[in-house]
C-alpha cells in the first residue's frame, strides 16, 4: 500500500478507467487543451455504470463540462471528496472505503461459471434481492463476472467494474439470502482476484463504510484500507428540460 503522496490511478478511479481501458464505455464533454483525453469530464454509458468523473475536481471548467454532459437538473454520481461549486445540490452522500487487495490470496473456484449478457436477467434479479450496489443491464460488459449456481439457479456472483490502469475493482459481490453462510462470496472474490492477477493487474474494491459486515469480511481476506472516499450524488444546476432528456452519443 502506498506510503507517500505519489499519484495513483486509484485517486480518481472513474476518470482513469474512462480515459484508459473503459474508453469504449465513456462519454466526454469539455475541451482538453492538451489533447490527452476526450474532455474535461466523463461518465460511463448510463446503462453500464452510474458514475461520472472530473479530470480535475479543483477546476471549474471540469464542473462546467460535467453539467453540460449530464444536462440541467440531472443527478450525477461521483466518488472521492469533491467540493462542488455553487448551484450544485447534494442529494446523497454515502461514506465509503477503498480497499487495496494486493495481499488477497487469489484462488480459482472450480464451481464458478463465467457470466455474460444472456445471464443478465438472473443477475439483475439477484441484485434486486441483495442490493450489493449499482448493477445495470450492460455492467456485465465491463469485466469478468463469475457466478455459482445451485440446481440451475444463480445464487451468488462477483465481477469487475472499474478498470483503472493496473487495477480492477471487484464489485457486485452478492449471495442469495437462502445460500448465505457457505462462504460463496469469499470464494468468488478470490476467484475474480485470480482472473485479475492472471491479466497482470491488482484487485481493489469499494464498499459503503456502514456495511460493517462486508468490510469486516474483506479485511479478513487481506484487503487493506487505502482511503475513505464519499459516494456523492449531485444535481446539476438548472431545471430539467421539460421536453425530455437529450439523446447523447
Amino acid at each position: 500500500m502506498p506510503t507517500d503522496n505519489s499519484p495513483s490511478p486509484l485517486d480518481n478511479p472513474v476518470w482513469t478507467a474512462l480515459t484508459g481501458t473503459h474508453r469504449p464505455f465513456a462519454q466526454f464533454a469539455g475541451s482538453d487543451p492538451t489533447g490527452a483525453t476526450g474532455g474535461l469530464a466523463a461518465r460511463y454509458l448510463p446503462e453500464a455504470n452510474p458514475f461520472s468523473a472530473l479530470s480535475d475536481p479543483d477546476d471549474p471548467r471540469s464542473w462546467a463540462a460535467l453539467a453540460e454532459l449530464a444536462g440541467p437538473g440531472e443527478v450525477v454520481w461521483l466518488t472521492g471528496l469533491p467540493t462542488p461549486p455553487p448551484g450544485w445540490e447534494t442529494v446523497a452522500s454515502i461514506p465509503g472505503v477503498q480497499l487495496d487487495g494486493r495481499a488477497v490470496p487469489a484462488e480459482a473456484a472450480p464451481e464458478a461459471v463465467r457470466l455474460g449478457p444472456a445471464d443478465v436477467p438472473e443477475m439483475l434479479e439477484l441484485v434486486r434481492l441483495t442490493e450489493p450496489g449499482p448493477f445495470l443491464p450492460r455492467t456485465v460488459e465491463l469485466g469478468a463476472y463469475l457466478g455459482i449456481r445451485h440446481e440451475g439457479r444463480l445464487v451468488a456472483m462477483a465481477g469487475e467494474r472499474m478498470r483503472p490502469p493496473g487495477w480492477a475493482e471487484i464489485s457486485a459481490v452478492c449471495t442469495h439470502p437462502e445460500h448465505r453462510g457457505r462462504g460463496l462470496a469469499g470464494r468468488l472474490v478470490r476467484a475474480v482476484a485470480a482472473v485479475v492477477r492472471e491479466r497482470g493487474d491488482s484487485p481493489f474494491l469499494h464498499a459503503a463504510a456502514a456495511n460493517a459486515g462486508a468490510v469486516r469480511l474483506y479485511r479478513s481476506m487481506g484487503f487493506v484500507l487505502r482511503r475513505e472516499p464519499v459516494f456523492i450524488g449531485l444535481r446539476t444546476p438548472g431545471s430539467p428540460d421539460p421536453s425530455g432528456p437529450e439523446t447523447k452519443p
